[in-house]
């Protein structure tokens, strides 16, 4: 006989949550192993003694790794996805008939905490890990994405000059509806007077008006080019009043966006994270490792583990950096960048007395140590004399035919850096290499992917270290 059934619902229900959340139900594990009581004790001091109440402090940051877990970004459609889920119900401590929390209380509370409640959180759950065997310490491996910022490249602004900036600003304040259509404008402008004042120099000026000029012509073959309003862009020219923190970033094939640059450590063990930071996404990767080191060693040493190797790509090769980690205690496996040169070829350095001694067995010498102004690294020059060069048999090959005499430049490390490259290409280096592609690597495309990292919904630098912390 055929069944139908007919939809009838009752006035009175005799319902427990508890019986319907099957006892291997994820949610249901994690709600029993996570505890997050000491919160109370710790955001007190963020709450006055009068008032509405406001949403419970663990149920704040149980939904925030809700959201991570399920690749939600928005606040909204997290409380919408959290009402229609038994199970996540159950996790966050509430029953079916009991009405979550506004979306908006959500932003709202992450603007109370400041990084440091974030950064505690970040802490237990290491801690945790720590406790399960699963955090060996000795080797960290370290990489970095862009994550986008909570704001568009629509609403950049150019930067003036300080002597114009009061009269434009008051162009934007009295600027026409008309304009207000085509670029989208910021309702309020929380970068400082510094931030929208020009801090570089004319030459790198003229260089942008040049590439603009380029861009200009051949924009129909970059990506980006065709959406509405789109304009050459660079840091030195443009700033966005959403998010003065937000910086221009570009990977090769991609369209320029704003992004912060997220810097995360793993751990070899279990692929657990130890660290993780926000910077501006301007700057290289090998001017943060310095700031990562100290801070993952602190924590680390905190937690009873001595860390004795550093794993990274390419990017993070400097000299200074190599040094700055043997002076730590730390072995090195990162890659040299490919303009590294130890000094030319076919020449022998006496590392005692330091000098190089030519092809045809001449000296040399150092003759003095300077920085050099494009990128601040710290180099050696060494100069032959011309008498010894004059009569040289190679002397064609090897100078060219302007040079008197023999002048070369050699990274003020070069210690350290053929320390590191004998490293790099021994059998523990590789080895170490095919642990960064197997941990960090995979860890950072399920953030990005899966798990909500792609885009950073707060405001400042600040908050973002925040949510970076919260989230793992």
């Amino acid at each position: 006989m055929q069944g139908k059934k007919i939809y009838q619902e009752q006035l009175f229900n005799s319902f427990r949550l508890s019986e319907r959340v099957p006892k291997a139900n994820f949610y249901r594990r994690l709600s029993s192993e996570l505890d997050l009581e000491y919160l109370y004790g710790l955001t007190k001091v963020y709450y006055g003694s009068s008032g509405q109440k406001s949403i419970d402090p663990v149920v704040f940051f149980k939904l925030c790794l809700v959201g991570y877990l399920e690749n939600i970004i928005s606040d909204r459609k997290l409380i919408d996805h959290c009402s229609m889920r038994l199970d996540i119900l159950y996790f966050l401590g509430y029953d079916i008939d009991e009405d979550l929390p506004w979306h908006s209380t959500l932003s709202r509370t992450r603007q109370l905490f400041p990084e440091a409640v974030f950064e505690s959180v970040f802490t237990n759950i290491l801690q945790m890990c720590i406790s399960q065997g699963m955090v060996s310490g000795h080797t960290q491996c370290i990489d970095s994405a862009p994550v986008k910022v909570n704001a568009s490249m629509d609403s950049l602004e150019l930067k003036v000059p300080a002597q114009d900036l009061d009269a434009h600003l008051a162009d934007i304040r009295h600027i026409s509806n008309r304009d207000k259509e085509v670029f989208r404008k910021a309702k309020h402008n929380k970068a400082t007077e510094e931030q929208q004042t020009i801090t570089t120099n004319k030459k790198q000026l003229d260089s942008i008006t040049a590439r603009n000029t380029k861009w200009r012509k051949d924009q129909d073959m970059r990506p980006g080019s065709g959406n509405k309003g789109s304009r050459y862009t660079s840091n030195k020219t443009h700033y966005s009043p959403t998010d003065p923190d937000a910086r221009i970033s570009v990977k090769p094939g991609k369209a320029r966006k704003l992004n912060y640059c997220s810097q995360l450590s793993v751990d070899t063990a279990s692929h657990v994270i130890t660290d993780i930071q926000a910077y501006h996404a301007d700057g290289k990767d090998n001017q943060q490792l310095q700031d990562i080191s100290k801070r993952l060693q602190r924590r680390l040493w905190k937690q009873g583990f001595v860390w004795q190797n550093c794993v990274a790509d390419t990017g993070y090769s400097s000299g200074e950096n190599y040094a700055f980690l043997e002076a730590m205690g730390l072995k090195s496996f990162i890659p040299a960048h490919g303009t590294y040169k130890g000094g030319p070829d076919g020449f022998v350095y006496d590392e005692q007395n330091d000098y190089y001694v030519c092809p045809q067995g001449k000296m040399i010498p150092l003759t003095k140590v300077f920085i050099e102004k494009k990128n601040y690294t710290k180099k050696k020059e060494y100069r032959g004399s011309k008498k010894v060069c004059i009569d040289c048999p190679i002397r064609s090959s090897c100078l060219g035919k302007s040079a008197q005499e023999k002048k070369f430049t050699v990274t003020y490390y070069r210690a350290e850096y053929e320390r590191n490259i004998a490293r790099v290409k021994s059998a523990e280096g590789r080895y170490m290499k095919a642990k960064r592609q197997s941990t960090v690597e995979p860890v950072f495309g399920t953030l990005t992917q899966f798990m909500g990292l792609r885009k950073i919904n707060t405001i400042g630098i600040q908050q973002g270290d925040a949510s970076l912390s919260d989230g793992l």
